[in-house]
């Protein structure tokens, strides 16, 4: 069955960096819509980066700038480079696939926390 698990959250200062990963398993990232989404206590889980099936990128306004995601075809992976982290980017990051790119994400990792102080 389709796996994503991600790596890489850690708590770090404000102003630092942190690199997200992604890995993919029984699915190809080729030519599908995949994202990263976030999720804060008492908060709506948001939307943060995605890139769509030709390959753009589009970023929440809140992270715009600063955050930058890709993906490696190859490795089948998936990445998000967090840099100048504020506390309000703490949150439980998730990575997902929508391989039909109908906006229904029905692919998600287990999440990995980041916490920024």
């Amino acid at each position: 069955h389709v796996q994503l698990v991600e790596s890489g959250g850690g708590s770090v200062e404000t102003g630092g960096s942190l690199r997200l990963s992604c890995a993919l398993s029984q699915l190809r990232y080729n030519n599908k819509c995949v994202g990263w989404f976030r999720q804060a206590p008492g908060k709506e889980r948001e939307g943060v980066a995605f890139i769509d099936r030709g390959g753009a990128t589009n970023y929440a306004w809140s992270v715009k700038d600063r955050f930058t995601t890709s993906k490696d075809n190859a490795n089948n992976a998936l990445y998000l480079q967090m840099n100048s982290l504020k506390p309000e980017d703490t949150a439980m990051y998730y990575c997902a696939a929508d391989p039909p790119c109908h906006s229904l994400w029905p692919y998600w990792g287990q999440g990995t926390q980041v916490t920024v102080s």
